[in-house]
C-alpha cells in the first residue's frame, strides 16, 4: 500500500474526508426529516400510523430509483454540482414540511427529501476514492461511516429539542431548513476540496523524487488541467458484472438486519423480556454508538490488511453480530443482559463497514464509480423499504424472537454475498499470477 509523506497532502485527505463526511452526516439526518415527530402529526393532523408508514415508504422508494439513477449523471457532470442539488433538495424538503397541513404535504416533503438523499453514496465515493490517498482510504471509509450513525442519532435529538424550544412545527422545520442551507454555504466555500475531476494524489516514490529535483518543483503548479477520467464501461457491461449484483445483495441483506433493530428490536425486547419500552428503546442508541466505535477500529484494520483479506475481516465481523443478535433473543439472559448484547452486536456491523466500501471499490471498473455505487447502495433504500414491513409483521404475529433470528440470518447471507464477491476478484488475479 502507497505511503503518503507530504503534510500538505495529509491537510488535503483531512478537509476532504471532514466534508463528504460532514454530508454524509446531513443525508442521514434527513432519512428522518418526519418519524421523529410522528406522535405530533397524528395529534394535529389526525392520521394514522399506517399512513405514517407510507411517508417512509415514499422516502426509500425515491431514494432508491434516484440512487441507481444518480451513479450515472456523476460519472457524466462530477460529483460536485450533483451535490449542490441533493443538499438544494433538503432545504426545500424541510420547508415543504413547514408548511404541510396534512398527509399530502407530509408526502411530498418525503418524496423530496428520498431525491436530495439519492445521490449521496455515489457523489460520497466518488470524491474519496478521487480525491484521498490510497494509504489513508481506510480511515476515510471509516469517518464516512461513523458520520452517517451519527446523522441518525442526532436527528431525534435535534427535531425534539427544536420542537420543545419553539412549540411549533412550523418553526421547528424552518430551523432545520435553515440547518441544511448552512451545510450547502459550507460546501459552496470550501468546494476546491470536493473536486472529483482534479488529478488524483500521488503517492511518494523515488521517481517521484527524482523528477521534483529536476524540476525544482515541491508541488504541482497551480491551475493544471483537470485529468480526463478514463473511458467507462457501457452499462449493458456494468449490468453483466457478477461482483456488482453481489455487492447490491450484500448491502441489501445488511441493510435488512439493521432495519430489524433499528425498528423493531425495542419491542422486540419488550416482549421476550418485559422490559419498559423507555429501557428498550435504548438498544437502538446502543447498537449505533457500538457500530461507531466499530468502524472507527475497522478503519484502522484496513489500513494495514491485504486487500485479499477483506471479505475474510467482513465475515467474521457480521457472524459476530449474528450471533450476538441470536442470543439476545434466545430468552436464555436476562433482559437487561440482552439489552447489552443486541448492543455491542453493532460492534460487528461497524468493523465490516470500512471493508466492506474497499470491497466495492474493487469490485468497481475504472470509469464507472458513480454508476456502481448507485446501483450497490440503491440495495440498501431496497433494504429498509421491504425488510420493515415483514419485521413489523412478526411482531404482530407473536414472534418477537424472530425479529433478532430474522436479522441474523440476514446478516448470514450478507457473508455469503460478501465472500462470493472476494473470491471473484481473487480469481483473476491468481490466473494472471499463474500465466
Amino acid at each position: 500500500m502507497a505511503r503518503i509523506d507530504s503534510s500538505v497532502a495529509l491537510h488535503d485527505d483531512a478537509r476532504t474526508i471532514a466534508l463528504v463526511g460532514l454530508v454524509h452526516g446531513t443525508s442521514h439526518f434527513f432519512h428522518l426529516l418526519l418519524p421523529p415527530l410522528f406522535p405530533w402529526f397524528i395529534r394535529e393532523f389526525g392520521l394514522s400510523y399506517a399512513e405514517l408508514g407510507v411517508v417512509v415508504s415514499v422516502f426509500f422508494v425515491v431514494s432508491g430509483v434516484g440512487q441507481a439513477l444518480s451513479g450515472f449523471l456523476v460519472d457524466r457532470v462530477g460529483a460536485r454540482p450533483v451535490l449542490y442539488a441533493g443538499l438544494g433538495c433538503f432545504v426545500l424538503s424541510a420547508l415543504l414540511a413547514s408548511t404541510a397541513d396534512g398527509h399530502a404535504g407530509l408526502l411530498a416533503a418525503s418524496a423530496l427529501a428520498g431525491l436530495g438523499n439519492a445521490p449521496f453514496h455515489p457523489v460520497d465515493f466518488s470524491i474519496l476514492n478521487r480525491r484521498v490517498s490510497a494509504a489513508r482510504l481506510g480511515h476515510a471509509y471509516s469517518v464516512h461511516g461513523i458520520c452517517g450513525n451519527l446523522g441518525w442519532a442526532l436527528s431525534p435529538l435535534v427535531s425534539a429539542g427544536l420542537l420543545a424550544l419553539t412549540g411549533s412545527l412550523r418553526l421547528t422545520y424552518l430551523s432545520i431548513a435553515l440547518l441544511a442551507a448552512l451545510v450547502l454555504g459550507l460546501v459552496l466555500l470550501w468546494r476546491h476540496w470536493l473536486d472529483d475531476r482534479a488529478p488524483a494524489p500521488q503517492a511518494s516514490s523515488s521517481a517521484q523524487t527524482g523528477q521534483t529535483k529536476q524540476t525544482g518543483q515541491g508541488h504541482p503548479p497551480a491551475g493544471r488541467t483537470p485529468v480526463v477520467p478514463p473511458a467507462s464501461p457501457s452499462l449493458g457491461a456494468l449490468l453483466g458484472l457478477p461482483a456488482v449484483w453481489l455487492c447490491f445483495s450484500f448491502l441489501f441483506w445488511s441493510t435488512a438486519a439493521l432495519s430489524a433493530v433499528q425498528s423493531f428490536a425495542a419491542p422486540a425486547l419488550h416482549q421476550i423480556h418485559g422490559l419498559a419500552l423507555p429501557l428498550a428503546a435504548l438498544v437502538v442508541s446502543g447498537y449505533m454508538f457500538c457500530g461507531a466505535a466499530g468502524m472507527v477500529a475497522g478503519g484502522f484494520l484496513l489500513a494495514r490488511l491485504a486487500d485479499q483479506r477483506l471479505e475474510s475481516l467482513i465475515a467474521l465481523a457480521l457472524a459476530l453480530a449474528g450471533g450476538l443478535l441470536l442470543l439476545a433473543g434466545s430468552g436464555w439472559i436476562s433482559g437487561p443482559a440482552a439489552l447489552v448484547v443486541a448492543s455491542l452486536a453493532g460492534l460487528g456491523t461497524g468493523l465490516a463497514g470500512p471493508s466492506r466500501d474497499m470491497l466495492i471499490r474493487r469490485a468497481t471498473p475504472p470509469g464507472a464509480t458513480g454508476r456502481v455505487y448507485g446501483l450497490v447502495y440503491c440495495g440498501l433504500d431496497l433494504g429498509f423499504a421491504l425488510a420493515s414491513p415483514v419485521f413489523g409483521r412478526l411482531l404482530d404475529a407473536g414472534r418477537p424472537r424472530w425479529v433478532f433470528v430474522g436479522a441474523a440470518l440476514c446478516l448470514v447471507v450478507a457473508v455469503a454475498s460478501a465472500l462470493r464477491v472476494g473470491r471473484g476478484l481473487a480469481a483473476p488475479a491468481q490466473a494472471q499470477v499463474a500465466a
